[in-house]
């Protein structure tokens, strides 16, 4: 087949989508079907640009449709595979256009497994985990036929949702079942994105996108540019996942949390054994072998992280960024980013991306940028520890909520984390905490001044902690948020009253001034940032915009290393995956992590 990239049309030459933009679990088959696509159109197009007729093209598959707003006409943009009636002139084609920016050979993008377990498998692997990296290790796993047992700290993904819903109605926070964890991972509460900038040669994506799709999700994810599913669908996709590696002989334990690891010393190295778990009802342990494990943890097991640099595995502080969440008026956005194509049917809610490097003051030198956009969306409350805030932005399929939101973050890296004892015994407690400061003097005293090295591990978790208790003290101590309109935060005086935009955060917003939720170098930064983003979308920096604070889970604040065979670089058999491991940024980076590292893992138990 040929792939040819670059072909556009005017968008008025594309069908319009008819269904309507329904979201679980009232969608019917009808809404998940897509508009058909210009196919004749298209045809046209890929025959001119390789210069032959398009009766010659056999078929046409469109790998991804993406729109160029840079010009008053707006025009979708396709990439298309085809095939030619006859394969000699394909062939002499390819030959032609070799090294063509536009015209090459298209990729062979299925997924080939690495190999298949015995039938006399001895220790099963185990993921630890239900994010979509831990889903997705154990999926491949199990279609491998390694039957993966899988550890989640959470409920399944109903429960979850039921939980959630108490803090965001009823200021009810459940710690082990909230947005953060429970099955699904933090992705299930978020605008269920799915694209991402890592590289991909393998096309590892294409199959989770694929494998998504055949457990529910909208098909036009395969094709879309930047395709989303949203809190909904992504329910019940979650679900149709676990069930498929259940019938291959996997098991998903809930409400089973990781409390230890056993390991063992053979020929000078320490190598994994075993799991100690403490089951969430009853409160009882128990030990589980294992020799392979994958720990997906996502960015927010905190307690886990600790454990683990207690039994001595290889952790490294990590640079992350915090912020607020921002909300405008999802017609702003439209209008700025579509011109006289906001509205159209085709187009939907639009999203924006921005990046500033503040010049200035205290934040000079650090970058702003906008983060885990969420047209159409909200903002919902976070945390998963009690006494802390936290925010993060949640859409649903069809992006229609009056708002747009995103995290207007600031970079911050190991040089800012604290190292003082008084912060480490606020975050971690009186027996942990003064350990930790005695730590992080020892390795401050031995490598250079504010180097990674010179840095506890857990010091990005400690400075985390400080910022949400911060924000729950600002917001009334009720689970409240803290928050302000953009005006009065460029003026520096505290809101008072709300303007045209109403604040979609639940359990609610408490307006004040936020100048004092986070570092002063973040402040100064931001409000050096806000106009300029006004100059990119115009109404960005508007006066009535609302800041809900505080975000500060943009990634994880350190850093599990691991070898070339993805194992961690002093303990062999265990596997950091994911975002919490540093290795992702998202669903679907988290998601190809998983699968590489279930390779991993299936190769070591192959040797």
């Amino acid at each position: 087949m040929i792939r040819i990239t670059e072909l556009k049309l005017p968008l008025s030459d594309v069908p319009v989508e008819a269904r309507r933009a329904a979201d679980a679990p009232t969608e019917t088959e009808a809404d998940r079907a897509p508009a058909p696509h210009p196919v004749n159109a298209l045809k046209a197009l890929a025959a001119q640009a390789i210069g032959i007729a398009p009766a010659d093209i056999a078929t046409l598959d469109v790998f991804k449709r993406s729109f160029d707003a840079r010009k008053a006409e707006l025009l979708v943009v396709y990439i298309v595979d085809i095939s030619l009636v006859n394969r000699v002139q394909e062939d002499a084609l390819l030959l032609r256009f070799d090294r063509h920016p536009h015209i090459n050979k298209a990729p062979d993008m299925a997924y080939h497994p690495v190999g298949h377990a015995p039938p006399d498998l001895a220790l099963r692997p185990v993921v630890v985990g239900f994010g979509p990296c831990g889903m997705f290790a154990a999926l491949v796993l199990a279609q491998m036929g390694f039957r993966p047992i899988v550890l989640e700290r959470g409920t399944t993904v109903r429960q979850r949702t039921k939980d959630t819903w108490g803090l965001w109605r009823k200021n009810t926070l459940k710690p082990e079942s909230n947005v953060q964890f429970g099955e699904g991972g933090a992705g299930t509460f978020s605008d269920g994105k799915l694209y991402s900038q890592i590289k991909d040669p393998r096309f590892l994506g294409r199959k989770v996108m694929q494998e998504f799709v055949a457990a529910g999700a909208p098909p036009e994810i395969l094709f879309e540019a930047h395709p989303h599913i949203g809190t909904f669908k992504l329910v019940k996709v979650v679900e149709s996942i676990r069930e498929q590696i259940i019938a291959m002989g996997g098991e998903v334990r809930f409400e089973q949390r990781v409390v230890d690891v056993l390991l063992k010393r053979e020929h000078g190295t320490q190598c994994l054994r075993g799991l100690v778990l403490q089951n969430a009802q009853n409160g009882s342990l128990s030990e589980l072998s294992a020799s392979h494990v994958v720990m997906a943890l996502g960015h927010s097991a905190r307690d886990t992280f600790a454990m683990l640099h207690q039994r001595g595995v290889a952790i490294h502080a990590k640079a992350f960024s915090v912020g607020f969440r921002i909300e405008h008026p999802q017609s702003v956005i439209d209008q700025a980013r579509w011109g006289r194509h906001a509205g159209h049917p085709m187009l939907g809610a639009a999203d924006y991306k921005l990046v500033h490097h503040a010049q200035t003051g205290a934040g000079k030198g650090r970058s702003v940028y906008s983060f885990c956009m969420c047209p159409g969306g909200t903002v919902v409350a976070a945390t998963s520890e009690p006494g802390r805030v936290v925010t993060n932005g949640m859409s649903q399929y069809s992006r229609n909520e009056r708002n747009a939101n995103a995290g207007i973050v600031v970079g911050i890296d190991p040089a800012d984390f604290p190292r003082d004892e008084a912060s480490f015994v606020q975050a971690f407690g009186p027996v942990d905490g003064p350990r930790y400061a005695h730590e992080a003097a020892a390795l401050a005293g031995t490598h250079p001044p504010g180097s990674a090295a010179a840095t506890h591990p857990l010091a990005g978790i400690a400075l985390q902690r400080m910022l949400e208790s911060r924000a729950y003290a600002l917001g009334g101590s009720s689970y409240e948020a803290p928050g302000q309109l953009v005006g009065d935060f460029m003026a520096a005086r505290p809101s008072s009253d709300l303007g045209s935009v109403q604040p979609s955060y639940q359990p609610g917003v408490k307006l004040g001034d936020l100048a004092s939720s986070l570092p002063v170098y973040a402040i100064e930064a931001i409000r050096e940032a806000l106009p300029i983003f006004g100059k990119k979308i115009k109404g960005f920096d508007m006066a009535d915009a609302v800041l809900t604070g505080v975000e500060t889970r943009t990634s994880s604040p350190l850093k599990i290393p691991r070898g070339d065979k993805l194992q961690s670089t002093n303990v062999t058999g265990l596997y950091p995956a994911g975002e919490g491991a540093s290795y992702a940024g998202g669903i679907l980076s988290a998601a190809v992590d998983g699968i590489k590292v279930a390779e991993a893992v299936a190769l070591s138990m192959l040797a």
